[in-house]
């Protein structure tokens, strides 16, 4: 691949992440090339599997949709040949989970999961997860709160609610 098709790549890619939603006229334009070189490009990345995927970020608290988001720790006993693949590949098939990554510290997998209430997902982590063979051990964090998200700042800042006093 040449340099300036590999930077134009990167240059799509990073701008995508941020604004998936853009119109590829518009990339284009952005990007200083023609509209056909730009949807080659995304076309060829998609099928790549490099553009895995578009998706639109929630703030579920502002719906009134009850949704509880955990992140579970799991320590388990790679297997001869496969490691951790075998365990991340039967938990990320799991409709409720909504990511596996396999992580470096005292847990080998972190695994991201919703559902509509605490119980539901303790139930999940007692008869679904835990009892899997390798599983050694899991730690469940719920999400009370999001600041921050795929990068972007979920909520409006408060405004100071000191009045402004001038002499």
């Amino acid at each position: 691949m040449n340099d300036r098709k590999e930077a134009l790549r990167l240059e799509i890619l990073r701008y995508l992440e941020k604004h998936s939603r853009v119109d590829l006229g518009e990339l284009a334009v952005l990007m200083g090339a023609e509209e056909a070189e730009v949807a080659n490009e995304v076309a060829e990345m998609e099928k790549e599997r490099i553009i895995c995927g578009y998706h639109t970020l929630i703030d579920w608290d502002k719906t009134g949709v009850e949704l509880v988001t955990a992140l579970i720790e799991v320590r388990v006993t790679p297997q001869r040949d496969r490691g951790f693949d075998r365990i991340a590949e039967r938990l990320y098939n799991y409709p409720e989970v909504y990511a596996v990554y396999l992580i470096s510290g005292s847990y080998d997998l972190l695994v991201t999961l919703e559902g509509k209430t605490l119980k539901e997902v303790s139930r999940f982590v007692s008869e679904k997860l835990s009892p899997i063979d390798g599983v050694l051990s899991t730690a469940t964090h719920f999400i009370l709160k999001k600041y921050k998200d795929h990068g972007t700042i979920m909520g409006t800042k408060k405004e100071s609610e000191r009045m402004l006093v001038t002499p």
